[in-house]
């Protein structure tokens, strides 16, 4: 028995011209409710959005190229990261299946007079901009910046920096913009040296920083920090002005000439509900066109791991919950799937705490193949943090949080923030270069293989997706993916024992053959069903043939 869902590509292309509310700050920040102008989801942008790949790099904890930086921060990293580091990744990134990357933010943190450590370290995140016109000495230059969108570029790759326009370093309003526009100074207090944005005051110095980097080093989007602290309708017309940029704006990709993507995706961290109204908006006056997806997040760690607090669900219903979530978002949202990000725990880390596998265990390696083979299956683009690759973890984490765990890099949503750990490079100089131990190579190349049979099948990313219920009940995930005549069945076994998948053809519309996209092993139906054996934890994807 199948239930079908359909990953929406209904968009208004115009400009709406009906004038909308964006709502006041649910946060307090001083904003008001008025009336901002309205503007549509592109169906072209968000389209094409669908087949993001995308590689999530903090900054400051990635690659040191040079032995300078901030050298304290928040989690167990050297927190001297830098662009060129990023740069001198690209490949490596680009040969992992990805097709962009994503650094946390580079904008310059202008230091307090009297500033305590707790700021230092914020500094270092650089999620408390001083100066948005200008990127972060200890980060690098406008030129580190420009090389490395270019020869991301070169690589057939998108970049996408990380906007925080809803909350900024207390000495902001010291850094106009070219335009001459100086932030607010009467938001609410936010961390030690922090202050929230005031809108609409400040809706036209953001407009500017968001289009300023598109024309000035071609990014192609921004992921968008805290999105809730700004009004949905300001979104709608920080969009605006990051579409018309790209539109200015053209680079080589792939050999051909193209405007910058011009893709936003906002970070709400809370559930389906306030994802709707605070990230996407409402038809008449809509917001941001994407949104991370956390409520499917934590149905997928629940479903192989454990999140956080310990909750699990480890079977099928847990994982199709997380899409009927979906239902609440406008035919404009397109959701962006993830497992985790700086600011939660490494899905090997979850699989420690909850008692499940250690990392000299087989068990380790297969739950962390299953779980990212499922967002490898998932209906829309897609995340990666760095690290996850390689089935990273903190040794003996769970023994040793207690006490102040800032002051040793080991609190939840810090703890991810690991030194990087890309093949042929040292984390920071004079360090040795990384090699890859064998399960750790394996569990890459898998990922790098599992993204090669996503970006060659849209079934996977876009289209329609039916949900089969199993004979097995609640041990095998089994969805059926069509766009045109592309046609995958996924399947995934959430135990530790086999299972056998009695496929009705019916569910496949009436389809006989299923050829495996990794084995080439070929199944054809006897009668009106495929019989198909499934390893413990073990995932497959099937191209659906008459």
């Amino acid at each position: 028995m199948r239930f079908v869902s359909t990953l929406s590509t209904v968009f208004v292309c115009t400009l709406l011209s009906a004038c909308g509310g964006g709502g006041g700050d649910s946060s307090g920040n001083g904003s008001v409710d008025v009336g901002y102008t309205p503007y549509a989801c592109s169906a072209a942008i968000y389209n094409k959005a669908n087949e993001l790949r995308i590689y999530q790099v903090m900054t400051e904890a990635f690659i040191d190229s040079d032995g300078e930086g901030y050298g304290v921060g928040y989690g167990t990293s050297h927190h001297r990261g830098d662009i060129q580091g990023i740069t001198n990744s690209l490949q490596y990134i680009k040969d992992l299946g990805m097709n962009a990357v994503w650094l946390t933010p580079v904008f310059e943190s202008v230091a307090l007079n009297g500033q305590d450590l707790s700021a230092q370290r914020l500094d270092a995140t650089g999620y408390f901009a001083s100066n948005y016109f200008g990127l972060d000495p200890e980060f690098g230059t406008i030129e580190d910046a420009r090389e490395l969108v270019n020869k991301a570029h070169e690589l057939g790759m998108y970049v996408f920096f990380d906007g925080v326009f809803g909350h900024f370093k207390q000495n902001a309003d010291d850094y106009p913009s070219p335009d001459g526009i100086n932030l607010s100074t009467t938001g609410a207090d936010q961390a030690t040296t922090g202050r929230e944005a005031v809108y609409p005051k400040d809706l036209a110095f953001f407009k500017e920083v968001a289009s300023y980097w598109v024309r000035e080093v071609k990014i192609d989007g921004w992921r968008l920090d805290q999105a809730y602290q700004v009004p949905v309708g300001a979104w709608g017309e920080i969009r605006k002005a990051v579409e018309e940029a790209s539109a200015d704006v053209t680079y080589q990709l792939d050999g051909n000439t193209v405007n910058p993507l011009g893709y936003m995706v906002a970070e709400i961290w809370s559930g389906e509900e306030r994802i709707a109204s605070d990230a996407y908006g409402e038809a008449a006056s809509p917001g941001l066109c994407s949104a991370f997806d956390f409520p499917m997040r934590y149905r997928i760690v629940q479903a192989f791991a454990g999140e956080e607090s310990g909750v699990d669900s480890r079977n099928a219903s847990t994982l199709e919950s997380g899409y009927q979530t979906h239902d609440r978002y406008p035919d404009y949202a397109v959701p962006n799937g993830f497992i985790t990000n700086h600011d939660l725990v490494r899905f090997g880390d979850l699989l420690q705490r909850e008692g499940l596998a250690n990392p000299s265990d087989t068990e380790y390696w297969d739950r962390y193949q299953a779980a990212y083979a499922f967002l490898a299956a998932y209906s829309g683009p897609i995340t990666l943090y760095y690290g996850e690759e390689i089935g990273d973890q903190v040794d003996g984490f769970d023994d040793k949080v207690n006490g102040d765990c800032a002051s040793v890099g080991l609190c939840d949503d810090h703890v991810a923030r690991t030194s990087a750990k890309i093949e042929g490079l040292a984390s920071e100089p004079g360090r040795a270069a990384f090699s890859a131990n064998s399960n750790q190579e394996m569990l890459r190349n898998r990922i790098a293989d599992l993204m090669t049979i996503r970006s060659e099948h849209p079934a996977l990313y876009r289209g329609s997706r039916s949900h089969i219920v199993s004979s097995e009940g609640e041990a095998l995930y089994i969805d059926y993916k069509v766009a045109e005549d592309d046609q995958v069945l996924f399947v995934v076994n959430l135990t530790s024992d086999i299972r056998t998948m009695h496929l009705d053809i019916m569910d496949v519309d009436g389809n006989r053959k299923l050829t495996d996209l990794e084995s080439s092993e070929v199944f054809n139906a006897i009668g009106d069903r495929v019989t198909i054996e499934v390893q413990p934890l073990q995932a497959r994807f099937f191209e659906v043939l008459p």
